[in-house]
């Protein structure tokens, strides 16, 4: 079993910055990606950015250029960096940890409880 727990959420006003963190812990298995996804109110849940466990980085074109992916050097701990942001980034945000398949989908897949981000002014 996976534990996912997400922070750093809040209220920025358009074109400020937030920090997402969340720390992974129990059994993570070799070849897991780690990533983030959004949902925002009445819509779907999309994914945003992943980070595989070799390093490659994929983000959506929406978030492309804006938001950056990272992990430390433990790799048990995954951040999202969301720059210039816009009132459309406005959702809940969830940290994912997957395996067995290719980006956005697994056959396992672990999720968080999510943060709100809320971009307004």
């Amino acid at each position: 079993q996976v534990q996912l727990m997400e922070s750093g959420g809040g209220l920025v006003p358009p074109g400020g910055s937030l920090r997402l963190s969340c720390p992974a812990s129990g059994r993570l298995f070799s070849g897991y990606t780690i990533g983030w996804y959004r949902q925002a109110p009445g819509k779907q849940r999309q994914a945003v950015a992943g980070l595989t466990h070799g390093g490659a980085t994929i983000y959506s074109d929406s978030v492309k250029g804006r938001f950056t992916i990272s992990r430390d050097n433990n790799k048990t701990t995954v951040y999202l960096q969301m720059d210039d942001l816009k009132p459309e980034d406005t959702a809940v945000y969830y940290c994912m940890a997957g395996y067995s398949g290719n980006w956005p989908t697994y056959a396992y897949m672990y999720w968080g409880q999510g943060t709100q981000v809320t971009v307004s002014s």
